[in-house]
């Protein structure tokens, strides 16, 4: 790898540059930003003389050290301060660079991070010569995801974050970009607008939203699972029928439903692989737990699972929730099938889903795990955007 040197850059529409101390106040007034001190790890609060310190000590350092190559990023047009955008990390030995990011406020929504990202990119692999580019960001943060991928960058697994941010979670998407994956100068490149990539880190980057049924005269909202359904979640978990047909911890206690809020619910809207809902009654009273799936195999499928408070059985309440939630699967996430599937013999849950639309298509041999590792043969049924109409 040869000795990095400050440089500028202009691409696309975009200056890059190395920073100068008149860039402080701007770059305080960006990181004044919610998303960016929820996702970064820049200081909280963050002062003026965070900002000076950056724009001038910090990466003036880099470049001089050989640590890294920090960029203010600017429209090249008129001088206004962007982003930032640049290799955070340089290791000689594996001729490897991580780079990092973040856009101003003011600047979202032209794909300034995606742009700045190829520019390092292709200098990176120029200049320096380096051999691969790594990418990192807390499982969450679909904005930094979509713009790695629209760069060209390959999302291969999950590690465990060394610097992960304040009340942030550890886990975190690593990815890679190789020089002749990089896409040319102007080109749409991968995960445009129109893909289900974009479409579903516009959904999973915000917060889980709130839908709703009706039963009769009365409407059920499908909401976020919270601390004060955990206690009803394990009674429901208690029951002879739940424990019956699902393999779910017995005995169960709310240390479990707190483990599956976190490490389930949460994580599952986090990583944009599924959503999770506590189906509420007319009273907002905790009425069961509902789920759809996206499977990792097949981006355009999904899968719905249910349980019923013994209180809310047989009232229609599951059906209903299995429609509306079936239903946001289509329109929102782009599913093209959505799932059912229930231990043969299990016929509670085979009339929730033949009721909200489901078409049971046949028996799947040793299709589902049971207690003690064994397998049991499974139902399994499907429902299709069209069958809603």
């Amino acid at each position: 790898m040869d000795r990095v040197e400050p440089v500028e850059l202009t691409e696309d529409g975009l200056l890059l540059r190395p920073w100068r101390a008149t860039d402080a106040d701007a770059v305080h007034r960006a990181c004044q930003d919610p998303d960016i001190q929820r996702w970064t790890t820049v200081p909280r609060p963050y002062l003026p003389e965070h900002a000076r310190g950056f724009v001038t000590e910090l990466s003036a350092a880099a470049w001089r050290d050989g640590t890294g190559a920090p960029f203010a990023v600017c429209d090249a047009g008129t001088g206004e301060l962007l982003a930032s955008c640049g290799l955070v990390s340089l290791h000689q030995a594996t001729d490897t660079g991580e780079i990092g990011y973040w856009v101003a406020p003011w600047a979202r929504g032209r794909g300034v991070a995606a742009r700045a990202t190829r520019v390092v990119a292709r200098w990176a692999f120029d200049a320096p010569g380096l051999r691969r580019l790594i990418w990192q960001a807390e499982i969450g943060n679909h904005a930094s995801r979509l713009a790695a991928l629209r760069a060209g960058f390959r999302i291969e697994g999950e590690l465990r974050l060394a610097h992960p941010s304040p009340d942030g979670r550890r886990e975190g998407w690593i990815g890679s970009l190789l020089p002749g994956e990089l896409p040319a100068p102007g080109a749409p490149g991968p995960a445009g607008p129109q893909t289900l990539d974009a479409r579903r880190a516009a959904v999973f980057g915000r917060a889980q939203p709130t839908l709703f049924a009706t039963v009769g005269a009365e409407e059920l909202r499908l909401r976020p699972i919270e601390e004060r359904d955990l206690d009803a979640v394990a009674e429901t978990c208690r029951d002879p029928h739940t424990v019956e047909w699902t393999t779910v911890p017995a005995p169960y206690d709310r240390a479990h439903a707190e483990r599956f809020k976190h490490d389930t619910a949460d994580t599952a809207w986090a990583r944009g692989t599924g959503a999770y809902f506590t189906v509420a009654d007319g009273d907002d009273r905790y009425a069961g737990s509902i789920d759809l799936r996206i499977l990792a195999g097949d981006p355009a499928a999904g899968t719905v699972g249910f349980m019923t408070a013994p209180h809310a059985r047989g009232r229609g309440y599951m059906p209903a929730a299995t429609a509306a939630l079936t239903a946001w699967g289509f329109t929102t996430l782009g599913l093209a099938r959505v799932e059912w599937r229930a231990l043969v013999g299990n016929t509670a849950s085979r009339r929730v889903a033949e009721k909200a639309g489901f078409t049971v298509e046949g028996v799947v041999r040793a299709a589902l795990t049971v207690r003690d590792g064994a397998r049991g043969d499974a139902w399994v049924g499907s429902l299709l955007p069209g069958d809603l109409a």
